[in-house]
């Protein structure tokens, strides 16, 4: 199948208003899939919107969604509609406090939880169930390199992301028998505004080599079919950042799936 015969006829993208999200979307676009663009911002959306119809002549359609808002998910399945949704670019996530977990309110560190945990599963799930139904999709969740482990000024961050990354790897040791791609894109640090953004709150300097959010969401696309982890710079069987490659959790997450099938009598 080609990339719009397997992962159309729509795909929706996360935080598409800017930085990787922007890519993805561009990207999906080039591939010949409509996308359905979310972020908080309709203004970016918009012109986004314009440039991809200008360029390829794909529909999109856009729409204001706070991810971390407790009706997210509600706001997400209305902009959809009656679309068929069998791409789902879980795009947004980055933590804008840069600060220790008791340096801020606890409603900082809930709108992360609620973005990347509350709003993330419930859209796995709805979506995940319809592409199920027709035997074809993928999902793509853009995870970072904290997902590995906890530090100072990361508690939080580190924690959601952590869950991403069993979450994805859980759904592709489910899901690829009936046909859907999952994959946990764990990224470094990338040129995103948000990155710059907060540097420059902190009086930092922007790091060379910063990985470029065009090539962020072509590699993305490219290894989406061979799930559930890519580590970004690193090949798969490299361990690169990461405590372990690629294949290595792929083998781990497959013993824990024929484990998981003892248990409960399954095929």
């Amino acid at each position: 199948m080609s990339f719009a015969e397997r992962y159309g006829p729509w795909a929706i993208v996360m935080g598409a208003s800017e930085g990787t999200g922007r890519s993805f979307a561009r990207a999906i676009a080039a591939r010949e899939v409509p996308c359905i663009l979310l972020a908080r911002r309709e203004g970016p959306l918009r012109a986004l919107a314009e440039e991809i119809r200008a360029d390829t002549g794909i529909d999109c359609v856009t729409a204001a969604v706070d991810l971390a808002a407790a009706d997210a998910f509600e706001r997400i399945d209305a902009a959809v509609d009656t679309r068929g949704v069998g791409l789902l670019v879980c795009n947004a996530g980055s933590d804008p406090n840069g600060a220790r977990f008791h340096d801020r309110e606890v409603g900082v560190w809930l709108e992360l939880v609620q973005r990347g945990v509350v709003t993330l599963v419930k859209c796995c799930h709805h979506f995940g169930a319809l592409m199920r139904a027709r035997g074809k999709g993928g999902m793509l969740l853009v995870n970072s390199g904290a997902c590995y482990g906890g530090g100072s000024f990361l508690a939080t961050y580190s924690a959601t992301k952590a869950f991403m990354l069993n979450l994805a790897e859980g759904l592709w040791s489910e899901l690829r028998p009936h046909g859907i791609d999952v994959l946990s894109l764990v990224l470094g640090m990338t040129d995103t505004p948000a990155l710059r953004q907060l540097l420059e709150e902190h009086g930092k300097p922007i790091p060379p080599n910063l990985a470029s959010p065009d090539e962020v969401a072509e590699v993305g696309l490219a290894r989406l079919a061979h799930g559930p982890v890519h580590n970004w710079g690193a090949s798969d069987n490299e361990l690169g950042f990461a405590p372990m490659s690629a294949s290595t959790r792929r083998s781990r997450v497959l013993m824990i799936d024929a484990a998981a099938k003892r248990v409960f009598k399954q095929p």
